[in-house]
């Protein structure tokens, strides 16, 4: 069933949203080269905490970390580890999640790690605009399918590859309710969107194929062809004044 949220719910989720947001301003003041994915996850758990928040994903079906953190190639869902290090180039995918009085935010961003590849940057670049191309048409009276028809149709032009095994999802007193939120799809199909919903639109697009495969650790998601994959999501309220996004502190970022 969906969720739909009163007045007093969406403040509880704009709470949350504005947490999870700032802790994705201090992760990235910390990516440079040479910082563990470890020390990255810490200092996210420590801003949640001192906020009085609680980490979404901290022990959320058995993960052990307070944020996904992908690097390069790598989709979604990995793995913080001591021994994994950012490098000069590369691109890490940071997706965090903040519960305060019962409800959840959740947020992710690609960042570049120093000096990257153009491809890259145009990779990071137009994934981020094709959240925003989907998040304009989370307006009442439309339905599921324009917002994942809008994304795809925003990235075509690259001939990148728009992940379907996973996608965004209804957000709130849980970290993932109904409905579901495909990065792909046909305008005008699927669920009827309505003030009150509060949704997690978060493209996935890769370099290459849409292809992805799950490596043996159960969690971390990767391209089939091995080149890079961006990131980018923000929880967002359906609202009579529009579409308000709840984890969006920094315009340009």
């Amino acid at each position: 069933m969906i969720q739909v949220k009163n007045s007093m719910q969406l403040n509880a989720m704009k709470e949350a949203g504005r947490i999870t947001g700032e802790t994705l301003l201090v992760a990235r003041e910390l990516v440079r080269p040479g910082i563990s994915t470890k020390q990255l996850d810490d200092a996210i758990r420590a801003y949640i905490e001192k906020c009085g928040a609680k980490p979404s994903f901290l022990g959320y079906h058995g993960f052990p970390g307070s944020a996904c953190i992908s690097i390069n190639d790598e989709v979604i869902h990995g793995i913080p580890s001591a021994k994994r290090f950012l490098q000069e180039g590369d691109i890490v995918k940071i997706d965090v999640g903040a519960c305060i009085g019962g409800y959840h935010g959740d947020s992710a961003r690609t960042i570049p790690v120093g000096r990257v590849s153009d491809e890259a940057m145009q990779l990071i670049k137009a994934t981020r605009d094709s959240f925003f191309a989907g998040a304009k048409m989370a307006v009442a009276g439309n339905r599921i399918g324009d917002i994942g028809s809008a994304i795809s149709e925003s990235v075509s032009p690259y001939g990148y590859g728009v992940v379907r095994e996973f996608i965004g999802h209804g957000i709130g007193r849980n970290v993932h309710e109904e409905p579901d939120v495909p990065n792909y799809g046909t305008a005008g199909r699927g669920v009827r969107l309505c003030n009150g919903m509060t949704l997690a639109i978060e493209p996935m697009i890769n370099l290459g194929t849409a292809k992805v495969i799950m490596l043996p650790d159960g969690w971390t998601v990767k391209t089939a062809d091995g080149k890079l994959s961006a990131h980018y999501e923000n929880t967002v309220a359906i609202t009579p004044e529009g579409v308000q996004i709840l984890t969006l502190i920094d315009n340009d970022f």
